[in-house]
């Protein structure tokens, strides 16, 4: 198998690819991340496995925070990126460091975990079926790392947070909790026909207030069948600039769900 190795201590399916194309124009156009914690990231690593339910290979990427070694026996949180970042540039979006942050503010110690998904949206797509990777292989990929796997939560952003919604809607019992930051929804697409599956699920859900998709974010809270127990809106657009700084409360939120 081959390896590339860092270390560092229908309509809907168009309607997403839409979305996700213009969330990333607006990501180019607004600059470059909030700034990173000054910590530094744990164990981070970005490999290539072959995906079965993808028929393709693709970057796996997990980060420990520092401390506590190669992360076994830590819970999951699994990834789901957005239109325009891949699993290659988490570590220059510093989430292993955001990860020791919030270790080191208190939270309860977790690994996070990705891969390559479609351009177009994290569900079924002929042969292609990123939705598939996540819920079965990247939870057996992190079980040869010797992460616990039975405790998963997913986090994701734009077209990833509702990638994450959809998964948690689909194997709710699969997940102890979901975080979507500005999820690429509208109503009456896949995200909102299925809502009522998150009753048992706790979310977290955040909008920047200049986001072009704050009114559909907010017309999904307002079908959740139970609200959010974190999230909120502040100021801020469609990009890394925004989404960096809810980063820290979101891993405290994921980080208090799976706690043993």
């Amino acid at each position: 198998m081959r390896r590339r190795v860092l270390l560092t201590g229908g309509g809907s399916a168009i309607l997403a690819a839409a979305m996700a194309a213009a969330a990333g124009a607006q990501a180019r156009r607004d600059g470059p991340p909030a700034a990173r914690p000054s910590g530094p990231p744990g164990r981070e690593r970005v490999e290539q496995r072959f995906s079965s339910a993808r028929g393709q290979t693709v970057d796996f990427y997990t980060a420990v925070p520092a401390g506590h070694g190669d992360g076994r026996g830590l819970p999951v949180c699994l990834i789901l990126h957005g239109g325009t970042k891949r699993p290659a540039d988490y570590p220059a979006l510093g989430l292993g460091r955001f990860l020791t942050d919030a270790v080191r503010h208190g939270a309860a110690p977790f690994v996070l975990a990705g891969a390559d998904g479609d351009r177009l949206a994290w569900q079924p797509g002929g042969r292609d079926d990123p939705q598939r990777m996540v819920h079965q292989e990247l939870p057996a990929w992190c079980a040869e790392r010797g992460f616990d796997t039975a405790r998963t939560s997913a986090w994701g952003w734009s077209m990833g947070g509702s990638g994450a919604l959809l998964l948690a809607e689909s194997f709710p019992d699969s997940l102890r909790s979901v975080a979507a930051f500005s999820p690429a929804v509208t109503p009456g697409d896949a995200v909102f026909r299925q809502v009522a599956a998150l009753r048992t699920v706790p979310v977290g859900l955040w909008c920047g207030t200049g986001d072009g998709l704050l009114d559909d974010v907010k017309a999904l809270r307002t079908a959740m069948p139970v609200k959010p127990v974190a999230g909120g809106y502040a100021p801020g657009r469609h990009d890394f600039g925004y989404w960096s700084t809810q980063i820290p409360a979101a891993f405290a939120f994921l980080a208090r769900t799976l706690s043993p």
